[in-house]
């Protein structure tokens, strides 16, 4: 599985338009999509799934009068649930040398986090029919796991929590052992950093992408809480712990830049998984979600002090988070073949 900064063929995205997931809030979810389209196309293919011909139109009129460049927008009526694409779509990896390699696509099996939204669920069958309608090679696995729980350095590194990949309500029937050897079977893996838990308000059980995401083959950024007193400030402190005595490939210690939590983001059913990790890198840019407090600028500048032949663009996200999700959950890379 190459590191999402390795060149892009494409980014996935799917229009927004669940009420139940964004109530009173879709079309200002809408906003923030052509925010990152504008930011996105520019350097590389959006492949954007619309439910129907009526909301092509309307997005590709919409993007028009934003003069987004819409030469690089690959429209795919394909019906969806939601736009959680980056757990309900497939991964894709490399076969053969560097080089010559080709990509394949890589299928898991979704099942709404655990179990916990039926009609999400159905989504399960938009990834199999992106699978279907790209000419590649497809794998099907047949465990359940989403893509923002498993992030690499694209170099045989995998990062996840225990919290979620051990969790009884995706593969109870397999040990940390067989996890292991699965992924090392279909995506490369050969070593593993197991960080424990996620932070408060996230209902995917801890996905790694709100906490601990690699930069570089040997750099990772990690979330860090100084107010003690908060719920996340401990499991938070304790990834880090790990992290320390974490080793490379080669078994040197990985560098570690820790990224401030934002403010609490609280609502009447709880607190919001609010992270700046949730950053999404693609092709000249990196999406970064903000949340109008005083911490974005500190995470803006570490991101673009790391990627400093990327443009760094923020986009609040109060709204998106909302939806229990961010930005990295709702985009999904498609890597290039080499030449």
């Amino acid at each position: 599985m190459p590191a999402e900064w390795e060149p892009h063929e494409a980014t996935w995205l799917a229009w927004p338009h669940n009420e139940e997931t964004w109530p009173g809030k879709v079309r200002e979810v809408e906003e923030v999509y052509l925010q990152m389209m504008e930011a996105l196309t520019p350097h590389e293919k959006v492949h954007f799934l619309v439910n129907d011909e009526l909301t092509r139109e309307t997005v590709s009129r919409r993007l028009r009068e934003r003069g987004v460049f819409e030469k690089n927008v690959i429209y795919f009526l394909l019906p969806t649930v939601d736009a959680w694409i980056r757990d309900y779509g497939p991964c894709f990896a490399t076969l053969g040398a560097k080089g010559k390699r080709g990509i394949v696509g890589i299928k898991w099996v979704f099942n709404a986090w655990g179990g916990k939204y039926e009609s999400l669920a159905k989504d399960d069958g938009a990834g199999d029919q992106i699978a279907r309608r790209l000419e590649m090679p497809f794998y099907r696995p047949g465990i359940i796991l989403e893509g923002g729980s498993i992030d690499t350095n694209g170099e045989g590194i995998c990062l996840v929590t225990e919290q979620c990949l051990l969790h009884p309500n995706r593969n109870p029937h397999l040990s940390r052992f067989q996890i292991e050897g699965i992924l090392h079977d279909f995506l490369g893996f050969t070593h593993f950093i197991w960080l424990g838990e996620g932070i408060e308000g996230d209902d995917t059980d801890g996905h790694i992408d709100d906490i601990t995401r690699f930069v570089n083959r040997t750099t990772v950024v990690t979330a860090v809480e100084k107010i003690s007193s908060d719920p996340n400030e401990a499991p938070l402190r304790e990834n880090l712990r790990r992290l320390r005595e974490a080793r490379d490939l080669e078994g040197k210690k990985l560098e570690i830049v820790e990224i401030p939590m934002p403010d609490r983001i609280e609502t009447s059913w709880g607190r919001l998984p609010a992270s700046y990790l949730n950053f999404y890198l693609a092709n000249g840019v990196v999406l970064v979600p903000t949340f109008g407090c005083t911490q974005d600028k500190a995470a803006l500048g570490i991101l673009q002090d790391l990627f400093p032949k990327r443009r760094v663009v923020g986009i609040r996200s109060e709204t998106l988070v909302m939806g229990l999700g961010g930005i990295h959950c709702l985009t999904h890379e498609q890597p290039r073949e080499a030449p």
